[in-house]
């Protein structure tokens, strides 16, 4: 098998668990090498992402961990197996990788929890929406790239539907409700669009108040990936319009008791089935109706 190159960040991800595991079992790479029996060279390019790990190579280097340290063997085999192409592959010659990276990552996990501050969250957002956003930050001369953007969007989607739909919490500021993207209608209909999506059985949305000032701790956008395995999880991080993944496993312990805490702060969820004398603007409903009110 030849050499990756360009390999994805799950096939990047699968090269850095692969020394975490040799660093935890106290292997300089030659000696894993020997361990599973290859060439160092080679077994620098398994932990570079490039190449992958045999799942009999792989249980070989687990094997040398102590009995106190404990790694999750077949979901790294898992990852191992992966090709790294999707229909987000379609994508590779107008997008940016990190869009085709977070696209493979959200067909991977088992549950999403994204906090947004002045944008609603982009697996929740209409198409005229998404459209607006993204017309913000292209030029009429690359309108052909706006336009994968947003289909591209729309695609991503999916991950909330079908036969293992991905557990979605988003938590959004009321900032991004009081944006009108695109003008009234547009923000009208992505208003009624968190309604009607917040009937799905793994849809949960929550909404910080304006004035709830514990929030202003929390200052940039981010999106917790769970696979199902805490040791693979990831955090996508944006700041000041730099994106960026995460790994490091204080890293994903600090974001998720940060979405905790402002799961804490936001009103209650979304809970469009309530008998309408029990919403009050004390409710992340009510406030998303007040919101709406004056753009019907």
């Amino acid at each position: 098998m030849g050499l990756r190159g360009d390999p994805t960040y799950r096939q990047r991800r699968f090269g850095i668990e692969v020394r975490r595991v040799r660093e935890a079992a106290g292997l300089t790479v030659g000696e894993a090498a020997e361990v599973v029996g290859m060439r160092q060279p080679h077994f620098s390019n398994v932990e570079a992402g490039r190449t992958g790990l045999s799942a009999e190579r792989l249980q070989k280097l687990t094997q040398e961990l102590s009995g106190t340290y404990t790694y999750p063997v077949d979901a790294l085999q898992a990852l191992g197996r992966e090709s790294g192409k999707g229909w987000w592959s379609d994508y590779r010659t107008t997008l940016g990788v990190t869009h085709l990276d977070l696209a493979e990552l959200e067909a991977g996990a088992v549950a999403l929890r994204n906090y947004e501050l002045l944008f609603i969250p982009g697996l929740l957002q209409t198409c005229d929406y998404a459209t607006a956003v993204h017309s913000g930050g292209f030029s009429p001369t690359v309108s052909e790239v706006r336009d994968s953007a947003v289909e591209f969007r729309m695609r991503r989607q999916k991950v909330l539907s079908g036969d293992r739909p991905v557990r979605f919490h988003a938590i959004i500021h009321e900032a991004a409700l009081r944006v009108l993207y695109g003008g009234r209608a547009v923000m009208r209909d992505q208003l009624l669009r968190l309604i009607e999506v917040s009937r799905l059985p793994n849809v949960t949305i929550q909404i910080v108040p304006i004035d709830n000032e514990g929030s202003a701790a929390f200052s940039h956008p981010f999106m917790v990936i769970d696979p199902g395995v805490v040791e693979l999880g990831t955090v996508l991080v944006d700041q000041v319009g730099k994106a960026q993944f995460l790994d490091e496993r204080q890293t994903l312990a600090e974001y998720g008791e940060s979405f905790e805490r402002l799961s804490e702060l936001a009103l209650p969820p979304v809970d469009a089935e309530s008998a309408p004398e029990a919403r009050t603007a004390k409710d992340s409903l009510g406030l998303i109706q007040h919101i709406l009110y004056p753009l019907l």
